[in-house]
C-alpha cells in the first residue's frame, strides 16, 4: 500500500509572491529608519542654506571666510591661481547667532533699552506697522519667553461635543472681562486645541476648571501624540485595559 505522503518526494516550490517578502520587509524597516534621519538633514540643511542665503549679503566681503583664508595664505588677487575658493555652508548661521547675542546683550543695557523704548514709541505713532509691529512682539514673547506662561500641563476637553475627547494644553486662568463676563460658579481656564498633523495652528477655548482633565504624560508627549495622529503613544507603550471594559467572552479567556 502506498502511503499518501512520500518522505522521498520533493518539497513543493514556494508560491512567487513569497521570495520577495524578506525583501519587501526588509525595504520597509529600512525605510523607516532611514526617512526620519534623512527628512531631518534635508531639513537642517535646508534652514540653514536660507539663512546663509538672507544673512550673507549684509555681511561685508573682508570678513567671509573665503577673504579671510586668503588674506592669512598672503594672497591678494582674487583673481589670481593662487586664490583659494571656499563655500562654506552654516557661516551665515554663525553670524546670525553672533548679531543676535550682540543685540541682546545691548538690549539689556541703559542704552539699549532707551534705543528700543524711542524705537517702539515711534512705531506706535505708524498705523499700519503698529499693529503688525505689536502682533509680532507678542507672537515672539509668548514662544521664546522663558517664564511661567508657556504650557507646562496637557489635558483632555469634549471637543467638538459632549462624549467627544480632544487634547490640548492649559495656557492660564481667565482673568478680567472674560471670567466675569461667562455666567459660571466655576474658575474658567483658557486652553489651545491644536490641530494635527500641525500643532501650531488650533483653537483658543475658555472651558470650565471642572470640564478639564490634567494628564500626567508631558507636554512633549502629547505634542508627539497631535502630531502623529494618535499612531505615537508615550513612551511608545500601549495603554493597558481595563479587564472590566472587555466584552464577557474575552474576561472568560483572561480567567481561563
Amino acid at each position: 500500500m502506498t502511503p499518501p505522503f512520500d518522505p522521498n518526494d520533493p518539497e513543493p516550490a514556494k508560491p512567487r509572491r513569497a521570495r520577495f517578502a524578506g525583501l519587501r520587509n526588509s525595504f520597509l524597516t529600512g525605510l523607516v529608519v532611514i526617512a526620519p534621519i534623512g527628512l531631518t538633514v534635508w531639513l537642517v540643511w535646508t534652514v540653514i542654506g536660507w539663512v546663509d542665503a538672507f544673512v550673507l549679503p549684509f555681511v561685508p566681503h573682508a570678513y567671509m571666510p573665503e577673504s579671510l583664508i586668503n588674506r592669512w595664505l598672503g594672497n591678494t588677487d582674487p583673481r589670481g591661481e593662487d586664490w583659494i575658493t571656499v563655500n562654506l555652508r552654516g557661516v551665515g548661521v554663525v553670524f546670525f547667532l553672533l548679531f543676535t547675542v550682540f543685540v541682546g546683550w545691548v538690549a539689556k543695557g541703559l542704552i539699549g533699552r532707551s534705543l528700543l523704548l524711542w524705537g517702539e514709541q515711534l512705531v506706535d505713532r505708524m498705523p499700519v506697522v503698529r499693529s503688525i509691529y505689536n502682533g509680532l512682539k507678542q507672537i515672539a514673547e509668548t514662544v521664546f519667553a522663558q517664564s511661567e506662561t508657556s504650557f507646562d500641563k496637557a489635558c483632555l476637553v469634549e471637543y467638538p461635543r459632549k462624549g467627544i475627547w480632544a487634547i490640548a494644553f492649559i495656557s492660564t486662568t481667565a482673568k478680567g472681562e472674560i471670567q466675569d463676563s461667562i455666567k459660571v460658579d466655576d474658575q474658567m481656564v483658557s486652553v489651545f486645541l491644536p490641530t494635527t498633523p500641525n500643532p501650531t495652528s488650533g483653537f483658543l477655548l475658555f472651558v470650565p476648571q471642572r470640564d478639564v482633565i490634567e494628564l500626567k504624560m508631558s507636554v512633549e508627549d502629547c505634542a508627539k501624540l497631535v502630531i502623529s495622529a494618535g499612531l505615537v503613544y508615550p513612551n511608545g507603550k500601549v495603554p493597558p485595559v481595563d479587564p472590566a471594559k472587555l466584552p464577557q467572552d474575552a474576561r472568560e479567556k483572561i480567567s481561563a
